[in-house]
């Protein structure tokens, strides 16, 4: 039998016992515990992280190549100090992030052959190229991607808000729900920079969550998991470590 399924609810000796013979890529949500308006959850991006590497780990155990991958607990907490005016927040800061993530990576390469970190946070990205990019200079198979779809809005707009009514419909405060500010990031960027999200929104939302729908989710979520598993395929990290 392939490692498959819940690394956390696995024992050692279930591990140990599938290892010999084959290759495992473990799959490793990262996350946020972030503001994501007044309708979504703190949690919104480990969920999708989350959802996402159990939708690869279902795909991709499915090859006849006997491979093993397991979905390991999420890392919960990471860089999201653009969102601190914000109660519920909690960010541990880049630096902090990048060496949590080396030393994941260093442990768990001990018996798994590789390691993918599916990040559902934006503000993780720099601490992934870094950490990622450190561990393949160690000579460690390890890479990360992006929960990401095309055209999607910044934060906790139309495209997160509908990700989370199709993954999670009960956790969505949808009457709750404002539009924020829909200019451009590229826009935003420079008064996020001095003031965080709170400085261009006052309700923390970057897009328009109030149009969001569960098929749009649905369809979002397919396209999410169809682009992952091609890239997990094609096994190309590029020089920041991330699969495209």
């Amino acid at each position: 039998m392939a490692v498959r399924g819940d690394l956390g609810s696995s024992t050692s000796s279930q591990v140990h016992s599938q290892l010999p013979g084959q290759s495992v890529t473990l799959l490793v949500p990262v996350g946020s515990t972030e503001q994501h308006g007044p309708h979504l959850p703190l949690d919104t991006d480990t969920r999708i992280a989350q959802a996402l590497a159990r939708a690869l780990s279902e795909r991709l155990a499915g090859s006849p190549t006997g491979h093993g991958w397991p979905v390991a607990p999420a890392v919960a907490y990471g860089a999201s100090g653009e969102h601190q005016s914000f109660a519920g927040t909690i960010s541990i800061g880049t630096d902090a992030l990048s060496r949590v993530l080396l030393e994941y990576g260093r442990s768990a390469c001990c018996w798994a052959q590789r390691v993918v970190f599916v990040n559902g946070h934006g503000g993780n990205m720099q601490a992934l190229a870094e950490a990622v990019r450190r561990l393949r200079s160690e000579a460690r198979d390890v890479a990360w991607m992006p929960c990401a779809a095309a055209a999607a809005d910044a934060h906790a707009g139309h495209a997160e808000t509908s990700l989370l009514l199709h993954l999670s419909p009960d956790e969505v405060r949808f009457d709750r729900a404002q539009p924020g500010n829909s200019a451009p990031l590229t826009q935003l960027l420079p008064a996020m920079r001095r003031g965080g999200v709170a400085a261009v929104s006052a309700v923390g939302v970057l897009g328009d969550p109030t149009t969001a729908t569960a098929d749009e989710g649905r369809r979002l979520f397919a396209e999410m998991v169809d682009n992952s598993v091609a890239a997990v395929e094609a096994w190309a990290p590029g020089p920041d470590g991330m699969l495209r």
